[in-house]
């Protein structure tokens, strides 16, 4: 069996601009963790926290700008797929998110559903910035 963590996001910002702070580096370091994403299929990238002593493993797998962002998520004792999926409509930009993978709903599961939930209010406040 395999479980998805899956939300939803709605920022009043540009989709150019919600791209940018899932594919550039320094931005998606303000609100996920510091890391060396470049959005280029094949990419290997690592996202650190030195706080919590964790790496995660990650491979670009998809790359379709503004539109649709996937990699590879493997630390911590996971090893999952994030997709991430933009739409913009009537002035605000739509973000799905989806992590599959996961063996059952234990604490790494549960961590990802609250994880993301507050990364997705730092996002929110990073877009303000941008």
């Amino acid at each position: 069996m395999s479980l998805t963590v899956s939300q939803d996001f709605n920022f009043k910002s540009s989709i150019e601009k919600v791209w940018l702070a899932l594919t550039d580096a320094n931005t998606l370091g303000k609100w996920v963790m510091a890391n060396d994403i470049k959005p280029v299929v094949g990419h290997k990238f690592q996202f650190r926290n030195e706080q919590w002593n964790l790496i995660i493993d990650s491979e670009v797998l998809e790359v379709e700008e503004p539109y649709k962002l996937s990699y590879t998520w493997v630390g911590g004792g996971i090893n999952t797929t994030v997709t991430w999926t933009l739409k913009h409509e009537d002035g605000t930009t739509h973000l799905h998110l989806e992590q599959k993978g996961f063996e059952k709903e234990d604490q790494a599961f549960n961590g990802a559903k609250y994880g993301w939930a507050k990364m997705g209010e730092e996002l929110n406040n990073v877009l303000e910035e941008l």
